[in-house]
């Protein structure tokens, strides 16, 4: 059975709810809400924690080196809040929440 489309919380557009990918603006996670970087519970913007892990919702971006929010995206810079591992096996993304990969464990700069 075919979903129904949902916004994309980036442009507004309607694409399907299991992209990884907006195909209108090429944001990542396009649909559902912003999620923990730590527990992936949904989190609502403006919050300071997480209200199931109690993780600080103000993180430092890699890029400009402002306190923003841990979304997809810089609310500051709109550069991507995340950093690759330095594993050449692993290269998982993820917001640096602590000093390893939480995929394979290796230390993160």
């Amino acid at each position: 059975m075919p979903g129904y489309k949902k916004p994309c919380r980036h442009c507004g557009k309607l694409a399907e709810p299991d992209v990884n990918v907006c195909p209108f603006c090429g944001t990542v996670e396009p649909a559902g809400p912003p999620r923990c970087p730590k527990c992936r519970s949904p989190i609502q913007k403006g919050a300071k924690f997480c209200g199931s892990c109690s993780f600080s919702l103000e993180i430092t971006c890699g890029s400009c080196g402002k306190v923003t929010f841990p979304d997809t995206y810089c609310e500051h810079c709109g550069n991507k809040v995340a950093i690759k591992c330095p594993n050449m096996k692993c290269g998982y993304e993820q917001v640096l929440y602590d000093n390893k990969c939480i995929k394979c464990g290796k230390k993160l700069k």
